[in-house]
């Protein structure tokens, strides 16, 4: 049994899939499988898979056509994967070489049943990202995950097979926030998830990803919140704030017109000054960007904004 099946959702992604084989490649350990569920891609995305599997049998390929990647993470955690701990990587972003060693380390505790790094997010060169999250010293809780999500996407999660069974897989009818969703029911179902300080994934920001979407995200954050409900968590008005403040600040840096980056810092600012302003800096940057959106220049936007 290998020691990690990274599980990746495919769909269209020729133009970055090499990239993040090759990051899985270049782990430091190297006791791993990779699962990818292609979703019906008609670029060159299965004829780069077929061909990264020739040449490393560690890389398996599936289909699951048409389902979306909620179904995809599902059919190749639960049907394809053969290893005790499932990671999950999306087919544009890249891990760290130390990723998984640092895991393994992580893991060797049984009492974890899933972990999470830092993330570095860039646009085109991983090398030039400026901009990293910071991780919480407490295992990740509810209401961590109803303001500023830190595990913030699918690829900087891993977990152990028996804690992704518990939590019946992924919403498959979601394909905004998601991963929101799963991570509440992850921490309501009893998993002790822990942060590991150190940046791990690079993330690849976009102004066509499904996370662009932002009040399609809002929308999924409200299912999200019925299932916290459902555990006896409700959002406060300090956890709408910072979420509605980090709605402001990618509308900043995607450059979503002048409107709404002010709509949702205004909205924030008014649910709970104190959540908006938890993090000062960060407030007060938002604030006067969402103010000055109609004369700040696109790339400083983008630089100020980027997460």
């Amino acid at each position: 049994m290998t020691d990690f099946s990274i599980i990746i959702p495919c769909y269209n992604a020729a133009l970055t899939l090499q990239a993040t084989l090759n990051s899985i490649q270049a782990q430091t350990c190297s006791d791993w499988e990779v699962i990818c569920v292609d979703d019906g891609s008609t670029d060159a995305t299965l004829d780069m898979l077929h061909a990264a599997s020739a040449q490393d049998p560690r890389i398996r390929v599936h289909r699951n056509t048409g389902k979306g990647p909620s179904s995809a993470r599902d059919c190749g955690a639960l049907l394809f994967s053969n290893s005790e701990i499932i990671a999950f990587c999306d087919a544009d972003d890249i891990w760290g070489p130390e990723k998984l060693s640092e895991l393994a380390t992580c893991f060797a505790d049984p009492k974890i049943d899933a972990a999470y790094g830092k993330i570095a997010f860039f646009q085109d060169d991983p090398a030039l990202a400026t901009t990293f999250s910071s991780v919480p010293p407490a295992p990740l809780s509810i209401p961590m995950l109803l303001g500023e999500n830190p595990v913030c996407t699918m690829s900087n999660i891993a977990v152990r097979r028996t804690a992704y069974i518990r939590t019946g897989g992924f919403d498959e009818t979601m394909v905004h926030n998601e991963d929101l969703e799963w991570l509440i029911r992850l921490v309501g179902t009893g998993s002790h998830v822990v942060a590991i300080d150190k940046c791990q994934t690079w993330y690849r920001t976009s102004h066509f990803g499904l996370s662009a979407d932002l009040r399609a995200m809002q929308k999924g954050r409200a299912c999200a919140i019925r299932t916290a409900a459902k555990y006896g968590h409700a959002p406060s008005n300090h956890s709408d704030a910072i979420f509605l403040r980090y709605l402001s600040r990618r509308a900043l840096r995607l450059g979503q017109g002048r409107a709404l980056p002010l709509t949702f810092a205004l909205q924030g600012f008014l649910r709970s000054p104190s959540g908006f302003f938890n993090a000062p800096r960060r407030g007060l940057a938002t604030l006067a960007g969402a103010l000055l959106a109609p004369v700040l220049p696109a790339r400083l936007s983008q630089h100020l904004f980027s997460r």
